[in-house]
């Protein structure tokens, strides 16, 4: 659901390709961490842009943890990329077939009520035990847990792999907390142009102010 987050996947998945690391997917809800007062949880909800699909990736997850991924890309690609709506059964479904993903996942995730504790115990796990409050969060062998790289647009070859060495360096250095680039009106104008797909596409209200 989150554009940077989205970016970071893509950069990520470049330095696997290169280093040959295995990715855990794991699950962090922003409907949930952002929940307003006196509004329902996403996970008592009948339908959730963000949860419900979380659902269907935590089903595909126990199956196998490539599924996962896959779906993640699919949906990611779909919504930050092309604008369309993964969230909707029927797309979804048209991509999983594309993907070779088996496409009853859907429905047999939102009919198994255990998929709810799939995705928030790996959302407790990461706002209690890593102190995490959105997404991206990364956690290495030996590392801490590192909120990021929050990067647009996603570096490629030889620069994923360096922006890669400056995240494990940055993951095992004891005491920083943040490192962070103030945003002038050409950055804002770039991230609005890479955001555009997403701004259009979405369907919900976000606590935040996204470049436009």
């Amino acid at each position: 659901m989150c554009p940077y987050a989205y970016q970071t996947s893509v950069w990520i998945r470049d330095v696997q390709e290169q280093v040959g690391f295995d990715i855990s997917w794991r699950f962090f809800s922003l409907e949930e961490i952002n929940r307003e007062e006196g509004k329902k949880h996403p996970y008592e909800r009948d339908f959730a842009y963000g949860w419900t699909p979380l659902r269907v990736a935590a089903w595909l997850r126990r199956q196998n943890n490539d599924w996962c991924g896959t779906f993640y890309k699919i949906c990611g690609e779909a919504l930050h990329i092309n604008g369309r709506r993964f969230y909707d059964r029927e797309v979804a479904l048209e991509l999983m077939a594309e993907a070779g993903l088996p496409t009853e996942a859907w429905d047999l995730a939102l009919a198994d009520p255990t998929t709810h504790d799939d995705v928030l115990n790996d959302h407790k796990y990461a706002t209690e035990q890593l102190a995490g409050f959105g997404v991206p969060i990364i956690t290495v062998p030996g590392g801490r847990a590192v909120f990021g790289p929050v990067v647009l647009p996603a570096p490629t070859a030889d620069k994923a792999k360096e922006l890669w060495d400056i995240t494990l360096a940055y993951s095992r250095f004891p005491g920083i907390f943040e490192l962070k680039t103030p945003k002038t009106d050409e950055d804002m104008k770039m991230i609005g142009t890479i955001f555009t797909p997403y701004l259009e596409g979405r369907q919900w209200r976000s606590v935040q102010n996204p470049a436009r």
